[in-house]
């Protein structure tokens, strides 16, 4: 903690603490809302994690968890300037995790859950969402979703095809899988596939995962069962987010022509990349040593920015699909090719264009307290705004 001016002498400190400070605390108490302009409020969110589900190390408890936490909250601040501070909890209940969440509420503009395990995070999430009026985004499920939106709407670009039209197959129907599928709904996909190891989910099958039983709902609209090699029989789009060698060679041969392949699973992706390229003609990771990383990075500095900057009470799904946009608008059209379909983590343009991105849907819904000083409506590029629309 840094203070913002020095205390020299008595004077300062009656300021700074008491007696100065009653007023500051009178004043929240008679108008809670003012702690947002007169405490840290404003600008402060938690990066919540039960350390159940770390990067690619699975349950590997809270004391391990802070490392990668600490992480998360370096790039927070270096990227948007968003001053976040990690939170590992030695609970693994869900009760326990909405508790403690909201009653360190008070001090925060948002919350950050981070690496807590499916499908206990769906509930986590929900929960937390319906009970406080700060934004609460869980960035395993939706940062992810996001990222592949943006790299798949310049992929279509790039092969020229349409969401609309195209067969998309998602593998590895967790925390990222699901609300990749939701969100490819969102963003006006009609055949989506959602596979995992019990196969392709579909309609009439009852499964114990909340969260499949409504994607057997709204996806599959075929009514197709069976296994990946049947669910990825002409399809357009593969998506992976499940684990090695799932995406095999005969898988490959079996797509549509001008294939899109995001084979994401870290360290090791679904299929070699140098494979892939022989079948699909626009292929990407999640590894920084191949061209086209989908990385999280690009989507919640900026969300949370947006967020704080207009005092959201939450992250919609259509903010979402507009940072999607955003991200997808700071590749220019001549830009865009087989390899560079997303743009680098350090691009300076990416937290401006998604937090205006996510301010205008904010405003545009309703879920806006405040309209930052800055924000212009005629001002915001219309790349911001229709980013990628060309693809829907």
């Amino acid at each position: 903690m840094n203070p913002k001016f020095p205390i020299k002498n008595r004077d300062d400190l009656s300021k700074a603490y008491t007696p100065g400070v009653a007023r500051v605390s009178m004043a929240i108490h008679e108008d809670p809302g003012k702690a947002y302009s007169l405490t840290m409020k404003r600008n402060t969110i938690a990066v919540v994690s039960d350390g159940t589900a770390v990067l690619g190390l699975g349950d590997i408890g809270p004391e391990a968890a802070m490392p990668v936490m600490e992480g998360k909250a370096m790039l927070f601040k270096q990227l948007a300037g968003v001053d976040a501070f990690p939170l590992c909890l030695n609970t693994k209940d869900p009760d326990e995790i909405v508790n403690i969440v909201k009653a360190v509420s008070p001090g925060l503009g948002g919350i950050n859950l981070e690496d807590i395990a499916s499908p206990r995070c769906f509930e986590i999430e929900r929960r937390l969402v319906d009970e406080l009026q700060i934004p609460v985004f869980h960035d395993d499920q939706h940062g992810t979703a996001v990222v592949v939106m943006a790299g798949l709407l310049n992929a279509l670009l790039v092969v020229g095809k349409r969401i609309e039209s195209v067969r998309i197959v998602v593998v590895g129907i967790g925390a990222a899988g699901v609300s990749i599928c939701n969100m490819l709904l969102a963003a006006g996909a009609k055949h989506v596939y959602a596979v995992d190891r019990e196969g392709i989910i579909h309609r009439g099958a009852a499964y114990d995962n909340r969260e499949w039983q409504r994607l057997a709902d709204v996806t599959n609209p075929d009514g197709l069962e069976g296994s990946l090699a049947d669910a990825i029989a002409d399809a357009d789009v593969f998506i992976g987010v499940s684990g090695p060698g799932v995406l095999r060679e005969a898988h490959l041969r079996r797509m549509a022509q001008d294939g899109i392949v995001f084979a994401m699973a870290n360290p090791t992706p679904e299929i070699e990349p140098e494979i892939a390229e022989k079948y699909a003609r626009v292929v990407a990771t999640g590894r920084s040593d191949y061209t086209n990383q989908i990385n999280n990075v690009l989507c919640f500095p900026g969300i949370f920015r947006g967020a704080l900057d207009c005092r959201a009470r939450m992250i919609t799904q259509d903010m979402k699909v507009a940072a999607a946009k955003a991200i997808a608008a700071v590749i220019l059209p001549h830009e865009l090719n087989e390899h560079y379909i997303i743009p680098s983590i350090f691009n300076d343009k990416v937290v401006e264009y998604v937090r205006r991105a996510v301010i205008e849907s904010a405003i545009q819904s309703g879920h806006a307290r405040r309209i930052p000083p800055d924000f212009i409506e005629h001002d915001v590029p219309r790349s911001i705004v229709e980013g990628g629309a060309a693809a829907l």
